[in-house]
């Protein structure tokens, strides 16, 4: 058996991780996995993983914050990109076709349809939501899709945590020590923040607002950032500043308090590895999430402004986050494995 995987995006993280992470659990009941990116994406999470994949037409109408313009020349691109990702399916003869996100999931259901190919889509965006239940075989909403925990008239409709690598928990503590910097106290608990590959401007001031408070604390930093002055409070006092690391999931061992913005796959990392967080509003695009609502006690909705405030509550409270943590983290690592059996049986 084999599934055609139809991403969106540059394929660096995001929705490619996630592609990877279920396409790894799909080879455990042997189901083989080839990938179909936009012609314009680098490809480089599937080039540092030795992966080939085809070139498609996979267009971006700007995921939850998408204008009324920006759907439209997507929906213009889609034409084309349809009967495209069509032919494609039709050369590479898949059993199922898995849309991943947005344009990936729109295009990759349409075009398996006119394939005559089974599929399923992994929803995050409110475009996807409003399409794909109605043309895939089987969908699976995600916590970032506007239908998950909300009953709808769709039958081929599955709840899902957002598939994690489950080997994000395999830190080593003992590494991530040996690599920090000499300011680093090991007798103070550890803050990271985090946006991703990328850190927003957003929080670097939330960091520079943490270091100059009474906090007791290691505020650490990760992500890439070339704006002066970004990194000119980086440079602050009570900031540890370690730029882009390939080490996070053992920085992650040291962590007590993760604090992340509010999308994406780190969130369910954090919970999974049985860290407490909060979560930056507006920090990339400014959309308010129902992640507290999800995860309750597991996690803070934080505000720049009060930010400060907020940690302190949540160190005061850390033993009662963490237990709250625990309810969730099983079912975010085995996520993967259900995510496969729905696309096995799909077919």
């Amino acid at each position: 058996m084999k599934a055609l995987f139809v991403i969106t995006g540059p394929g660096v993280g995001g929705d490619s991780a996630a592609a990877l992470n279920i396409s790894k659990s799909l080879s455990k009941i042997g189901v083989e996995s080839e990938f179909a990116l936009d012609s314009k994406s680098s490809g480089l999470l599937f080039k540092n993983n030795n992966l080939k994949w085809y070139k498609t037409t996979v267009p971006a109408a700007g995921g939850h914050v998408a204008s009324k313009f920006s759907l439209l020349k997507a929906a213009f691109k889609s034409m084309n990109a349809v009967f495209e990702t069509s032919r494609l399916i039709k050369n590479v003869n898949p059993d199922v076709v898995v849309g991943l996100s947005g344009g990936g999931a729109v295009i990759g259901c349409l075009s398996a349809k006119m394939a005559n190919v089974p599929s399923v889509c992994i929803l995050w965006t409110p475009i996807d939501a409003k399409i794909c239940p109605r043309v895939a075989t089987a969908c699976v909403t995600s916590t970032e899709s506007p239908l998950f925990g909300k009953e709808t008239k769709f039958k081929n409709l599955h709840q899902s945590y957002s598939p994690i690598d489950p080997t994000v928990i395999n830190g080593d503590k003992e590494k991530a020590r040996n690599l920090m910097p000499d300011e680093y106290d090991e007798n103070l608990p550890t803050i990271l923040l985090s946006s991703g590959s990328h850190l927003f401007e957003k929080m670097v001031l939330a960091a520079s607002k943490l270091g100059k408070s009474d906090i007791g604390a290691n505020i650490v930093v990760v992500g890439i950032n070339r704006d002066e002055k970004c990194l000119k409070l980086l440079k602050e006092d009570n900031i540890i500043y370690l730029g882009f690391i390939d080490w996070i999931r053992d920085l992650f061992k040291l962590a007590d308090l993760v604090i992340s913005s509010d999308d994406g796959i780190m969130i369910h990392e954090t919970i999974a590895c049985g860290l407490p967080l909060i979560t930056l509003q507006g920090v990339k695009w400014g959309r308010i999430t129902r992640f507290p609502e999800i995860f309750k006690g597991a996690l803070v909705q934080g505000h720049l402004e009060t930010i400060d405030t907020q940690v302190k509550e949540a160190l005061e409270h850390l033993d009662e986050m963490k237990e709250n943590v625990t309810k969730y983290s099983k079912d975010i690592l085995e996520t993967p494995d259900r995510i496969a059996e729905i696309i096995y049986h799909s077919v």
